[in-house]
C-alpha cells in the first residue's frame, strides 16, 4: 500500500501487512473478496462501472449481517461508533 505511512500518521495507528500467499492471516479480507466476486468476477476491471454502481454494491455489503459482528451489520457498527457507543 503506497500511502500506508501517511494513513498511519493520519489515523494515529500502525498499519500491518500480511505475508504473501498466507490467506489465513487475513480471513476478513478473503471473505470480503469472496463477497465482492459475487458481483465482480476475479480480474474484473472496476473502471468500467459507474461510481454509483460501486456504491450500491458497497451499501449492500455493509448492510449484510456478519457472524463475526454478532449478526450486526458493518453499517450498524459504524453508526454505533459515530454515536459514541461501543462497537
Amino acid at each position: 500500500m503506497a500511502l500506508h505511512a501517511e494513513i498511519a500518521r493520519t489515523l494515529g495507528m500502525p498499519v500491518f501487512f500480511c505475508e504473501k500467499a498466507s490467506p489465513w492471516q487475513r480471513p476478513s479480507n478473503e471473505n470480503t473478496n469472496g463477497l465482492l466476486r459475487q458481483y465482480f468476477p476475479k480480474g474484473s476491471d472496476l473502471r468500467v462501472h459507474a461510481p454509483e454502481d460501486l456504491a450500491v454494491v458497497a451499501a449492500e455489503l455493509n448492510e449484510r449481517p456478519r457472524k463475526t459482528l454478532g449478526w450486526a451489520t458493518p453499517a450498524d457498527r459504524v453508526e454505533a461508533f459515530q454515536r459514541g457507543g461501543t462497537i
